[in-house]
């Protein structure tokens, strides 16, 4: 039963792991964009995984290659032996960087890449200090809580790393919000500028930013605004790395990478999430130079493995070959496009904001200005009893997050725009009530 699934899981993992709704749900099977609880419940998923479903469920191609790789019987190998899947997947991760002579290193998470650039970028400086975005989140290790700009996700003050935030996370929020998109980028620039002579000693490793903040609520900068950073840190030799395990792999339908929508090439990539469509994979793609300066030998025991690996290039050899970036970008529009018309009729929704399918609903009190968690909480909940599965986020905790599949069809994202759509009326007259 799942009530007595969830004592169970209260009585062995800790009270800080997180779970959706007043009555969380298991999720036993899954197909195409939708999965179905331990209840015989079907929802469509419009959060796939934390963005890790990117191709959707039981897809064929991915389940094949995976299934081929089990039949091996090799399960694991680590990276003290040659493994061909791991370096047909770095050959073709490290041309789709654009970073030339690019080499990879695979990891097992997000959180796992970010720590690797963080110790590459601080050996390879000779640096500790950091720069990082108000607002970001690096993932959940101890360096990467460090650089982490949100209260929320930041479990402790401790750090091996000195970070510095600047300003240009969170726009609709920030001391900058009523700025047009070139003051906005000026003003945070000069920001950059006054922290580094402020507070650091100018030899920064690097500065680390998401191209469009995931858990901070789908926060997206104006076009161009890291690269008038990156002019600002080449003064100084800062590397600049691009956290794109949520913004990677197509999902913001302009681009492949969400980096590119700021017009240079970073000096080291992390990505994770969608590369594997499930699958425990993540990893650091970066200039030679920066890849090779450790001094001391490493290796990854399970990073890079035969079966995320045979998975992995099958979920991009799908991507690529479906342009399921073109397919984001085009139902993604649909989206926002038809919630930006609902919310000007209900004003719980302050904001409507994102690109392809990453999209955020920015949720408020009756003032119309207020972060309203409450709102979202219950927002989740009528979705969830409607049939469509979300995801939240925010600095406040007032952010829907929309992430599906990005196999979505036109039909399915008109259906789950209804449900968002009667979610929104309900949860308006609720609040303003």
């Amino acid at each position: 039963m799942a009530d007595d699934l969830l004592s169970r899981h209260r009585a062995v993992l800790p009270d800080w792991l997180a779970l959706f709704y007043q009555e969380p749900i298991e999720i036993v099977s899954g197909d195409g964009r939708r999965v179905t609880d331990s209840l015989g419940r079907t929802y469509l998923d419009f959060f796939a995984g934390i963005l890790t479903n990117a191709v959707g469920y039981d897809i064929a191609e991915i389940s094949d290659a995976v299934r081929a790789q089990l039949d091996s019987g090799v399960l694991h190998t680590s990276t003290l032996y040659l493994i061909r899947n791991q370096v047909e997947l770095a050959e073709r991760i490290a041309k789709l960087s654009g970073i030339k002579d690019a080499k990879v290193f695979f990891t097992n998470s997000g959180t796992e890449a970010n720590e690797t650039a963080l110790m590459l970028a601080t050996q390879f400086r000779h640096s500790d200090q950091v720069i990082a975005l108000r607002n970001s989140y690096h993932g959940r290790a101890f360096a990467t809580v460090g650089i982490t700009g949100n209260r929320g996700w930041k479990a402790s003050s401790l750090s091996p790393v000195k970070v510095s935030y600047v300003h240009g996370g969170y726009r609709s929020r920030g001391p900058f919000a009523s700025f047009s998109d070139q003051d906005y980028v000026a003003a945070c620039v000069d920001d950059l500028r006054d922290v580094l002579n402020v507070t650091t000693s100018g030899d920064v490793a690097c500065m680390i930013a998401e191209p469009i903040q995931g858990v901070g609520g789908f926060n997206v900068p104006p076009d161009g605004m890291l690269g008038a950073f990156k002019e600002v840190l080449d003064e100084y030799g800062i590397l600049f790395v691009a956290d794109e395990v949520q913004t990677g792999w197509g999902r913001t339908g302009e681009h492949f990478w969400g980096i590119q929508a700021h017009g240079f090439v970073p000096d080291m990539m992390t990505f994770a999430k969608g590369l594997g469509n499930g699958l425990a994979i993540g990893g650091v793609v970066a200039r030679p130079d920066v890849m090779d300066c450790l001094g001391a030998s490493s290796i990854s025991t399970f990073g890079g493995n035969p079966i995320s690996t045979a998975g992995a290039k099958a979920a991009l050899d799908y991507i690529l070959e479906k342009d399921l970036q073109a397919n984001a970008a085009k139902v993604g529009s649909q989206l926002i496009n038809g919630l930006r018309d609902v919310s000007e009729e209900h004003p719980v929704v302050a904001d409507v904001r994102g690109k392809g399918l990453m999209i955020g609903i920015e949720l408020v009190g009756p003032d119309g200005r207020t972060p309203s968690p409450e709102a979202a909480a219950r927002f989740m909940e009528h979705t969830k009893a409607r049939g469509l599965l979300v995801g939240k986020g925010g600095l406040y905790g007032n952010v829907i997050r929309l992430a599906p599949p990005m196999t979505l069809t036109e039909e399915e994202a008109e259906e789950g725009l209804g449900i968002l759509t009667e979610s929104i009326v309900a949860v308006d007259k609720e609040i303003a009530g």
